[in-house]
């Protein structure tokens, strides 16, 4: 299956063949509704005999670990999220693949690792690396390369049809979701978030006119996560009678922080000292998204295609511990250290909600380490796809196993993260998790940070002087996986003045 497909993408994907597409986008991105996409879909028909569930990935953007009512939440009341948990699998030490947006998007597409990828920073911040820091991090690939069969290309071609809606950042127009797998694309471009979430969902943001292509007309007052909440239910409604895989990728609760009036005055009325959540703006922002997803579900049942459903709940990284223009700080990780950027647990753990009818068992818990990477094998098992072993890249592992008993260990030995960048929360660094043990190497120096994590889940203690002896093997672990993966290091700075 695979070398046909790649025989006949070296045509389909040729220079010219994907200049003529990257002009069709931008020329009609703003007038084509999702009805004549849906017209003009060309799935193949599903395998006779093979009942396939439809997936539903609802990814948020920069949502922290705590920021769920069933996550601790003090002040955000995700009412609808919450009862997702109870009818299916939280887990509480799932890891996004990246400390920021770009690379857990890209794995979750791929199966593989950022570094792997060459993927490490966000799509901006790829090909410019700063250099008057004391290294200077790598050059990175600022676009998924077409070769890489994504998630969405191997449901495709087993029947499904596929929609992306929201925030895409993987590429530009060459490398859009319709070349990558995508029968739908509404909302998607280069950018890592809109210049606005009020209608018309355009302007000026960090030098960039933004905009958010694919929307019909609307109104004066429209917000931007109902509006893709309005697409998302038209592809349902549509595709409904057949198997479907909606990737629903909100630009929420990204910045700008930006909620709705009535509800930022709702929740300014709750707040008090003793609350670790403080911002009414990201509350409001929360509130609507619990919303959406609640219209999701309720759509998905009125069909009566809940029990066929996957739905899968998560985010890209940690939540941002930063400031958005006069608001009090956006979120608050603890009890995880720091936030968005760094690769301590504030920067990588969070969220992740399963329902699998018939599989999950309701309310249950996991605590098994796994990484969103494994999302990519996971949805192939649910699909009942059979790709040969040789054909998949050895970065993530099927959670179905887990999914069905959550007592059971995944047969793999550590997780690893690789940030060679700078970010507000963070120098230059790698880190793997063995266990319940957590070493971080900040690249600039060398310097070691040890945590056992079963008794120190805010990473206070640093026992790197202490265990030498599990210092060194976690470091010598970690370097190997580098080399193993080719991971792209920074370098030293020689013009660098202390």
């Amino acid at each position: 299956m695979r070398s046909q497909r790649n025989a006949g993408a070296g045509k389909l994907r040729s220079p010219a063949f994907l200049r003529d597409r990257a002009c069709l986008l931008r020329s009609t991105l703003f007038v084509v509704s999702f009805f004549v996409a849906a017209q003009a879909l060309d799935a193949k028909e599903p395998d006779a005999g093979v009942a396939r569930p439809n997936i539903v990935y609802l990814l948020v953007d920069d949502l922290g670990w705590s920021d769920l009512g069933c996550y601790g939440s003090d002040l955000h009341e995700t009412p609808n999220i919450d009862r997702l948990a109870r009818n299916g699998m939280r887990f509480t030490d799932a890891y996004a693949a990246a400390s920021v947006c770009t690379p857990t998007r890209a794995a979750i597409m791929t199966g593989e690792h950022p570094a792997r990828l060459h993927m490490t920073i966000w799509r901006e911040g790829a090909k410019n690396p700063p250099r008057k820091s004391k290294v200077i991090p790598p050059v990175t690939r600022e676009n998924l390369p077409l070769e890489k069969i994504t998630i969405a290309e191997r449901l495709k071609e087993a029947g499904y049809t596929t929609a992306h809606i929201g925030k895409w950042h993987l590429g530009d127009a060459f490398h859009y979701p319709e070349t990558q797998g995508f029968d739908v694309n509404i909302g998607a471009t280069h950018w890592g978030c809109p210049a606005t979430f009020y209608y018309p969902f355009r302007g000026e943001l960090y030098g960039d006119y933004r905009y958010v292509p694919g929307l019909p007309i609307g109104n004066e007052g429209d917000y931007l996560t109902d509006r893709l909440t309005d697409e998302a239910l038209k592809v349902i409604d549509s595709v409904k009678d057949r198997p479907f895989f909606l990737y629903m990728a909100y630009y929420t609760v990204h910045f700008p922080i930006e909620g709705k009036q009535e509800l930022v005055d709702r929740y300014k009325k709750e707040l008090h000292p003793r609350l670790r959540h403080t911002n009414a703006h990201y509350a409001a922002m929360a509130h609507s998204l619990d919303e959406s997803v609640g219209r999701i579900l309720a759509r998905l049942k009125k069909h009566g295609i809940d029990d066929n459903t996957i739905v899968i709940l998560t985010s890209d990284n940690g939540g941002f511990i930063g400031k958005w223009k006069e608001q009090p700080v956006v979120t608050n990780n603890a009890p995880l250290r720091s936030g968005k950027g760094s690769l301590y647990e504030g920067g990588v753990r969070v969220p992740l909600l399963v329902r699998w009818p018939g599989v999950t068992k309701p309310g249950s818990t996991s605590r098994e380490p796994v990484v969103l990477t494994d999302t990519y094998r996971t949805i192939l098992d649910a699909a009942q796809l059979d790709v040969p072993a040789e054909q998949l890249s050895s970065d993530g592992v099927s959670l179905a196993p887990l999914l069905k008993d959550p007592s059971v260990t995944l047969d793999r030995d550590a997780l690893y993260w690789h940030y060679p960048h700078y970010y507000s929360t963070t120098s230059p660094v790698s880190a793997v998790r063995a266990g319940d043990w957590k070493l971080l190497e900040y690249l600039e120096d060398g310097r070691l940070e040890l945590y056992n994590l079963r008794d120190d889940l805010g990473e206070k203690v640093n026992l790197a002087k202490h265990l030498p002896e599990r210092r060194n093997e976690l470091a010598d672990t970690l370097r190997q996986w580098r080399k193993a993966v080719d991971a792209q290091m920074p370098m030293r700075n020689p013009d660098f003045k202390q």
